[in-house]
Order: structure tokens, then sequence, then C-alpha cells
């Protein structure tokens, strides 16, 4: 306990788990078991009651995400880093428009957003936590962080199998308008005050987007960057597809 409320700069050096280690993975499992768990408990619900959880999750991130915030104001490290521009941060914006917008064509399209942008980025954020490094299983932050990316895979699932929207790939430039309005911003805001919200400045290391900038190298790294996520929403909508073909 005594290193749960403690925030990263407050720990210890070298007191992460690390990357695909054994708590890594374990870590991994069980949030994905959790997420399957809950994804058919609540399908076999009546329809109120699936509809009432759709409701709830945005507005329980939302709260999470306040908490969160509070809580790094109490210990003295909330700052620039921690503004809600990650893919992942935004993925609560996402989801509340697509759940309370007063169109129902918005709702679906940002349903498909959530669905083929959101969901795998996260699963990629379970992946390649960046926060591995630097926290130790038993910690606030690190059980946050697990959380939070488990909801953003799980209420896609929700929206997908109760048919709030139909992924189609000639939908893609869903995906691709909404990244052309929100990425251009956040990588001006990331050159101005040395942030690297969506990791457009520099990759993470030990994830794909390392081996691109180290094909393409730094100074094409963000055009490999692009033809990584494409690649990445069009094999989303294969799947998809294929999935739905076979079902």
């Amino acid at each position: 306990m005594d290193y749960f409320w403690k925030q990263q700069d407050d720990l210890p050096a070298g007191i992460g788990y690390g990357l695909f280690s054994i708590e890594h993975i374990i870590s991994i499992v069980v949030v994905l078991a959790l997420v399957v768990l809950a994804a058919i408990l609540i399908n076999h619900f009546s329809e109120d009651k699936k509809e009432q959880i759709s409701k709830t999750i945005p507005v329980t991130m939302l709260i999470l995400e306040v908490f969160k915030d509070l809580y790094l104001v109490r210990v003295g490290h909330f700052g620039i880093g921690y503004l809600p521009l990650h893919i992942c941060s935004i993925g609560i914006f996402v989801f509340l428009i697509s759940e309370y917008a007063p169109f129902a064509k918005i709702k679906e399209i940002f349903g498909e957003i959530a669905y083929i942008l959101i969901m795998p980025a996260s699963l990629c954020a379970l992946i390649f936590p960046d926060w591995a490094d630097f926290y130790p299983v038993w910690n606030f932050m690190n059980l946050y962080s697990y959380l939070w990316h488990g909801l953003l895979i799980l209420y896609p699932i929700l929206l997908k199998w109760e048919g709030k929207f139909k992924p189609d790939l000639r939908h893609i430039h869903y995906e691709i308008i909404f990244l052309m309005i929100v990425v251009p911003p956040i990588l001006l805001f990331d050159k101005k005050f040395g942030c690297n919200y969506f990791f457009v400045n520099w990759p993470l290391k030990g994830t794909p987007l390392a081996l691109i900038a180290y094909i393409f190298g730094m100074k094409y790294y963000l055009v490999g960057y692009g033809i990584l996520a494409l690649a990445a929403l069009i094999m989303m909508y294969v799947v998809t597809g294929i999935i739905d073909k076979h079902k």
C-alpha cells in the first residue's frame, strides 16, 4: 500500500513491471477475460437494461476521468501531460456523442468510429502500455489505466452486438475525416508544448511505432504512421466483415 497512491514522479526508479513481463501478460488476460464475460452477461439482459448500461458507461468513464484528475491535483502532479488528448482519452467524447447525440445518423457514425478506431487503439494500449515501466501492479494509476482501456473495448462491443451501427469499408471516411479534424491541432499542440499526444512527436519504445520510425526514419515517421493507421482501419473493416458474414 505504500506505493498505491503514488504518481510516477514520486516512485523509485525501476519499480515498474515492464512490457511483456508476467505481470503485464496476466493483466491483459484478466482485463480481456472480464470484458468478454461482461459483454456476454450484458447481452443476455433485457433490451431496456442493455440500453441503460450503454448510457451509463460513457458517463461512468467521464466521472472516472474527473476523479483521476482530482487525484493528480491532490498529489501535486496534474499538468499539461495529463490532458484528455490521447486517442484513448478522446474515446470518452466519442462515446458520449455516440450515446447522447440528438440525431440517429450522428450516433451511428460515432458508434462506428468507436468500434473501428477507438477499440483497436485501446487494445494496442493494453498490449503496449506506456505506464508499465513506471508503476507497480498495485498502484491506482496502473489499475485505473487497465480499467479505462477495458471499458474502451467493452462499450463498442456492446454497441456492435446491439446493432447500433453496421460497419462497412465504404464508411472508412468516417474515421479518416475524424482523424483529419482531430490530429492536426494535437500535432501543433505537441510541437508547441513538447508533448507526445497520439505519439506524433516520437514513438513509444517497443511498439510498432518504433519499428515505423526505424524503417521510415524520423523525417518520414508521420508518413509511416499514417500508412500504419490506414492499414489498421482497413484490417478492422475486413475482419469485421468476415466475422459478420460467417455469423
